[in-house]
């Protein structure tokens, strides 16, 4: 008998599945561990860590030139009618008064996918200065099987099934960046399930985050590797595909039975 898996916040009170392997990784959800998993990642890598008096955790990298806010308990700034879980900063100074680039994504990202971005972020001596351009965010995910965007082919492409894109556009105006410059592009990326359904999570990058930095985390979101899953978001039944632990048995992800 197959074991149901459950969308997060189910009000079914038996006890956890055991985990599961599921595909696409892009609407895998953060298995409700997205500020343990990335908060350990960070720590592992060196990152002071601090609460702020705005109930958020902040931490900071060794050479003070980045931070990472985990601000889901008092941000106000949604994209796409989500509340930003983690904001991402980078300084070219430790002294510097702004931020040259921020980042901001919403709960349900999946944790892999900005914990490789962080640690990309981590090995850089010059997290402020980007080395590619916007040529190599594209690259990325279509060398994972994304496709151009028929209409955008040179600014954005979408994953199979159309359930997820990744497009350089104007950013939402509360995204902040160093250069003040009105009508600036940034990247922005998401997944909704259903063409029209309420998007499962998004990203934005302000104007000035390096584009190498961003073509790490669209590969890792494009990845074709499996993830561990416990617990699967709302609204994806029949999009993923489960291995089920210790066989080679697939099947589409179901609701609760």
């Amino acid at each position: 008998m197959e074991a149901p898996l459950y969308p997060h916040h189910s009000s079914d009170s038996r006890p956890p599945e055991p985990p599961y392997w599921v595909t696409p990784r892009h609407l895998a959800g953060d298995d409700d561990v997205l500020a343990d998993q990335v908060g350990a990642a960070l720590a592992a890598a060196g990152w002071r860590m601090w609460p702020t008096a705005r109930d958020t955790l902040l931490y900071t990298s060794p050479n003070g030139l980045c931070g990472a806010e985990w601000t889901r308990a008092a941000c106000s700034f949604e994209l796409g009618d989500l509340p930003v879980a983690w904001q991402i900063s980078a300084r070219s100074h430790p002294d510097s008064t702004l931020p040259e680039w921020n980042a901001y994504f919403t709960a349900g990202v999946p944790h892999e996918t900005l914990t490789d971005f962080l640690l990309a972020l981590d090995a850089r001596t010059e997290p402020a200065f980007c080395f590619d351009g916007p040529e190599a965010v594209l690259a990325a995910v279509c060398a994972q099987g994304w496709a151009r965007d028929i209409d955008r082919p040179r600014t954005a492409a979408l994953a199979p099934g159309l359930t997820a894109g990744i497009s350089l556009e104007e950013v939402p105006s509360l995204v902040r960046d160093a250069d003040p410059r009105p009508g600036r592009l940034g990247w922005q990326a998401w997944a909704e399930p259903r063409v029209g359904d309420a998007y499962l999570w998004c990203a934005a990058f302000s104007g000035s985050t390096p584009h190498d930095l961003v073509a790490i985390f669209a590969s890792s979101l494009a990845s074709p590797h499996p993830v561990q899953r416990s617990s699967l978001p709302a609204g994806v039944e029949g999009q993923l595909t489960v291995i089920h632990p210790g066989t080679q048995r697939q099947r589409k992800a179901r609701g609760p039975e």
